[in-house]
């Protein structure tokens, strides 16, 4: 197992360090689609079970989204393709009403695996922030599986780590600290020889063309290679106050205590509320 371990490193290292002589020139642009597997819980004398299975239902729908990775060798823009139904995935069912906000549909993630730093877009409570720092490589192992997507012959590679978080909930006096597992399983394809992926994910000898993470799903269902009527075009992200990944966090944390303050040990009223899903 050591010695597997050891060989799909030595031939991730040596795909990666030949990519972009081999992907010279290459250009393109993958469309993904999202889909979410996730269930919430509340006190039976507050919610019936078949009103929480039809807001499930409802958010379930919703949240089946779009995106669109355009790529050169080095560079990459993530977005949410633009559609009429692009806002916050919205659900209710007796009095109760949830809002998810994913995060809007112009806002850009920049990536450069040559300077190995990314750009991104981000909001907390109405206020625009950019950050800026340095992209944090996975650990991927390579396991050998292979299936089809598409037209295309896709390999398997995972990885996980252990990271600190922080939850809040109505009804809560206080955050709670927890440790968090994050397990990760891409597919991805040596015959597109460039290293990136969608959302934060890179670093893997082809695209990446499936993800699967903490209950989402992201496939690809369309590529684009080297388009002629319309050449890709690498944009970096401008909007917002400039801050490291560190500071951003910060503010994430400090928002998160006025809500707790706001909604200190209130219980769920009927009211609407809103949960934020970021990176």
């Amino acid at each position: 197992m050591r010695f597997i371990s050891l060989l799909s490193s030595m031939i991730l290292l040596l795909g990666l360090s030949t990519q972009v002589s081999i992907a010279q020139g290459l250009t393109g642009r993958a469309y993904y689609k999202s889909s979410s597997a996730f269930k919430f819980e509340m006190d039976s004398s507050k919610m019936a079970p078949e009103q929480m299975a039809e807001i499930q239902a409802q958010l379930k729908k919703q949240m089946e989204r779009e995106y669109v990775l355009s790529f050169t060798p080095i560079e990459s823009n993530w977005k949410q393709v633009e559609s009429l139904g692009g806002g916050p995935a919205t659900a209710s069912s007796g009095g109760m009403t949830m809002v998810i906000n994913t995060g809007s549909q112009d806002r850009i993630l920049y990536k450069n695996i040559a300077e190995q730093a990314y750009e991104q877009e981000q909001d907390v409570m109405g206020k625009e922030f950019l950050i800026k720092d340095a992209l944090e490589p996975a650990e991927w192992e390579l396991t050998g599986e292979t299936k089809k997507i598409g037209n295309y012959t896709a390999q398997k590679a995972t990885y996980s780590r252990i990271i600190d978080s922080q939850r809040f909930s109505t009804g809560m006096t206080e955050m709670e600290k927890v440790k968090d597992t994050i397990q990760v399983v891409a597919w991805f394809t040596p015959d597109i020889p460039v290293p990136h992926g969608p959302e934060n994910f890179f670093g893997l000898p082809g695209l990446i063309l499936e993800i699967q993470n903490s209950g989402r799903t992201l496939i690809c269902e369309k590529i684009e290679l080297n388009p002629s009527a319309e050449p890709v075009a690498i944009v970096r992200p401008k909007r917002g106050k400039e801050v490291t990944r560190e500071e951003f966090r910060t503010i994430q944390e400090e928002s998160m205590k006025q809500m707790m303050n706001r909604y200190q040990g209130k219980p769920g009223d009927g009211n609407q509320f809103t949960i934020r899903i970021g990176n």
